[in-house]
């Protein structure tokens, strides 16, 4: 069974974003409002305990999400409306992950002026070109992501190649857990791995960095503390105990959430962990900014200059931009590049993004071997790697829509009479289950995936 730990950082954030969630505004004052949140996600991880004693991911979220429509307060929306979210996106259901937790990006007085801005001298380049480049001059790379935004893992996935390629050999995972001591002889991450490797991009990001050559490294704090300095501190410790002690020379790619990348300024209860890792180091560090330029389910909820680049220039794929000086743009000088996620294009219900800029193609899928039972999951697993994978994509199917418009739930894939969709998978063999809501396999069959042709 995965481990889950309260996430700490969540009623302080939410206190100190309520623009962020104008739906969440009619608390009278910050500390009613805090009170609320804090009742709520002690009620939202007694749930979340519970729903894990159901076998099967299917069934602890039918669970989670029965429980989620008893309880409309809106503090209980907000944060277990988040969980909710995480589980979506576990369950390969990405466009209801983002409608279900979703946090606006208004403009900020500390922005910096738009990269589209007259004579500002910045040109859009693609992101997977432009960050290696970047990279050269660093011994750390620094990624965020939105944790239940697989979007923003996506870029991530694609840059280990190249990345690694310029001599970066270790890479670190805010998810991981040190208690999968197998992780690195194994090769693929399991359910007893860390707990947002349960979404399969993340796990592909993990996977791929083994298969490339990185020694993976878990950071997390382990110490129980309600002071977020105190976790920062320990992540920062952990890494230079694991990386830089071992091994002086070393070049570290790390993947962690929101600020935790932050290179100045005050994060919540002191400093974030790459401020404690560049005190610990003294070493240069690129860090790359991903969860504001992304889009939101509501054009309302873009970033200003989002809604200007891509009427502008209409990207395909991430960009980000670089002067003739080889500066990079950034929407807030506490980082060093942004990235402009291109908006969603959607086939069968699922973005066209899972395809990682070419490297995974779509494999149909109907829910014939389904036998008539909804919700019904199908997960593709690698062909050399065991049933206890986390698998390279997850489809889930329902016949019946089971949308709920106060709380932008829609936990199906289709509402057709045959139920169908697109897995996202490499080219090579795969082992394919079938499973219901109680975590019963319904059928097993090996396939095998071509890639697109030329």
């Amino acid at each position: 069974m995965r481990e889950h730990a309260k996430i700490g950082w969540m009623t302080a954030f939410a206190v100190a974003c309520l623009a962020c969630f104008p739906w969440a505004a009619h608390a009278q004052t910050a500390a009613e409002w805090e009170a609320q949140q804090e009742a709520a996600g002690n009620k939202s991880d007694r749930i979340m305990a519970q729903a894990m004693q159901h076998e099967g991911l299917l069934a602890q979220y039918l669970a989670m999400h029965h429980a989620y429509d008893s309880d409309h307060s809106k503090a209980f929306q907000l944060i277990f409306g988040q969980y909710i979210s995480w589980y979506l996106s576990f369950l390969g259901n990405y466009p209801d992950a983002v409608r279900t937790f979703s946090v606006s990006q208004p403009p900020d007085p500390e922005d910096n002026p738009s990269p589209l801005a007259a004579n500002s001298g910045y040109t859009a380049q693609p992101a997977l070109d432009a960050i290696p480049e970047l990279a050269k001059n660093y011994r750390i790379v620094l990624f965020n992501e939105a944790h239940n935004v697989a979007l923003t893992r996506s870029l991530t996935v694609q840059l280990l190649s190249r990345l690694r390629q310029e001599g970066f050999d270790y890479f670190a995972a805010e998810t991981l857990s040190a208690s999968d001591t197998g992780l690195s002889t194994r090769g693929y991450p399991t359910d007893h791995s860390g707990f947002y490797t349960e979404e399969p991009i993340y796990a592909e990001m993990v996977r791929t960095a083994l298969k490339l050559g990185f020694k993976v490294v878990a950071y997390e704090a382990v110490t129980p503390t309600g002071n977020t300095d105190v976790r920062e501190t320990e992540q920062a410790s952990n890494l230079y105990q694991q990386v830089f002690e071992k091994d002086p020379a070393a070049r570290l790619v790390v993947n962690a959430g929101y600020d935790h990348i932050v290179k100045s300024g005050v994060y919540l209860d002191g400093s974030s962990m790459a401020e404690h890792l560049s005190r610990l180091t003294h070493l240069p560090m690129l860090s790359v900014e991903q969860t504001m330029l992304y889009p939101r389910p509501s054009s309302s909820g873009d970033h200003p200059y989002y809604t200007a680049v891509m009427k502008t220039l209409k990207p395909t794929s991430p960009i980000v931009f670089v002067n003739t000086d080889g500066k990079p743009w950034t929407l807030r000088s506490n980082y060093d590049v942004s990235v402009f996620f291109p908006r969603e294009r959607i086939d069968r219900d699922r973005p066209e993004w899972l395809s990682l800029g070419g490297l995974r193609v779509p494999y149909f899928i109907s829910a014939d071997r389904c036998q008539g039972d909804y919700p019904c999951l199908i997960e593709a697993r690698y062909s050399d790697e065991g049933p206890d994978a986390i698998p390279a994509d997850r489809l889930m199917l329902d016949r019946v829509s089971q949308i709920d418009p106060g709380y932008r739930i829609n936990v199906y894939t289709s509402n057709q009479d045959a139920p169908s969709g697109n897995l996202y998978l490499r080219p090579g063999k795969y082992h394919l289950t079938f499973s219901d809501g109680n975590g019963r396999v319904l059928h097993k069959e090996d396939i095998v995936v071509i890639g697109a042709s030329p």
